[in-house]
């Protein structure tokens, strides 16, 4: 008896790290790969670099790519089904993806465009308001509920980052507005994926919602690309992208979606943005130490400012899903405790009629 308690505890305890090591292991792909395809972007964006100052192009390239890979997998290998309840129509693709999309392929230009004006550690600085961002839209969408202390931790989060912004060595206006109208669109474009995907029962994986989307961005980056940047790459004929750059770095984003569904679908999305801050703290390294970007102790210190914001917007949150998943299961028992009353009160029931 005791010997087969023992195999049993070491069974579960087994399983258990089992489970931990796999979690550690998908946020360890997503950091790398998240990484990679950021210090990669810089890389081929920046006039120091590769200079290839095109962000639309880049930009078309991998959403090109990766619907590309998205239509092998799901139409023709058939590995990935679309959702089909409810089905994907031609209203709800309209009504619901169009506008994503429209969002997606802003918040990418903008996002890409600033990596040719500011370094990579302040451009993580300034994400750190997407928490901000996203709080203060689902608060005008009515998605989020107002309150005063979520609203003081928004105003901690942004001071922190204001002070970064003061400190920092190469600030550039037009590349903060960028980002930060990235960051604007990234956030409207993830209240939205709730209120027009979600409530409607909708769940795309980060295949599908390349399937979906990727072509969408495309097309709504052809007007901007035909304007702006079409013109200055007629003029450069001479110049020839490599396509073993930019073949692997269509790549690496795309793996990066993939590594997005695993941490989501086997952890939560509360681990990704933990992860994410780790991820930041990574990339300001580097910046610093081999790209040789400026960091300043006041970069520094308002950036830990804003850190300790998120840390905190990040516990409220596991909190909340604590509570709801408690929440949850007590229902869950009620009910159980239910149907056992009405058994109980059946079996009496004919009992007593048999007497």
């Amino acid at each position: 008896m005791a010997a087969s308690s023992s195999s049993s505890s070491s069974g579960v305890s087994e399983g258990v790290l089992k489970k931990v090591l796999l979690s550690y292991a998908y946020v360890a792909i997503w950091i790398f790969l998240s990484f990679t395809v950021i210090v990669y972007n810089k890389f081929i964006l920046d006039p120091k670099m590769y200079n290839w100052p095109f962000p639309i192009s880049l930009t078309m390239v991998h959403m090109g790519f990766c619907s590309s890979l998205a239509f092998l997998i799901i139409r023709v290998l058939r590995l990935v089904e679309p959702p089909t309840s409810p089905p994907m129509t031609k209203d709800l693709y309209i009504a619901s993806v169009v506008p994503i999309g429209a969002l997606y392929s802003l918040s990418l230009w903008f996002s890409n465009s600033a990596y040719i004006y500011l370094s990579v550690s302040f451009i993580q600085m300034l994400k750190a308001l997407m928490p901000v961002a996203v709080y203060s839209i689902g608060v005008l969408l009515k998605k989020e509920t107002f309150r005063s202390s979520s609203m003081a931790n928004m105003l901690s989060i942004s001071l922190g980052v204001a002070i970064a912004a003061y400190g920092e060595a190469r600030f550039d206006v037009w590349g903060v507005t960028l980002q930060l109208a990235a960051v604007a669109f990234e956030a409207t474009r993830l209240v939205l994926i709730q209120i027009l995907l979600t409530s409607k029962g909708i769940s795309l994986n980060p295949i599908t919602s390349l399937y979906y989307v990727a072509p969408c961005c495309l097309a709504f980056l052809l007007l901007p690309w035909a304007v702006v940047e079409l013109p200055v790459l007629r003029a450069a004929a001479s110049f020839h992208p490599d396509l073993l750059i930019f073949g692997t770095n269509s790549l690496c984003a795309f793996a990066l979606n993939l590594a997005v569904f695993l941490l989501v679908g086997k952890t939560s999305a509360l681990t990704m943005n933990v992860a994410g801050v780790v991820k930041d703290w990574l990339l300001i390294a580097f910046s610093w130490s081999v790209i040789r970007d400026t960091v300043t102790p006041v970069n520094l210190m308002g950036y830990g400012v804003a850190f300790l914001g998120v840390a905190y917007y990040n516990h409220v949150k596991l909190q909340a899903l604590k509570a709801k998943e408690a929440q949850k299961k007590s229902a869950q028992a009620d009910e159980e405790a239910g149907s056992l009353l009405q058994e109980r009160d059946g079996d009496g029931r004919k009992n007593d009629s048999q007497a």
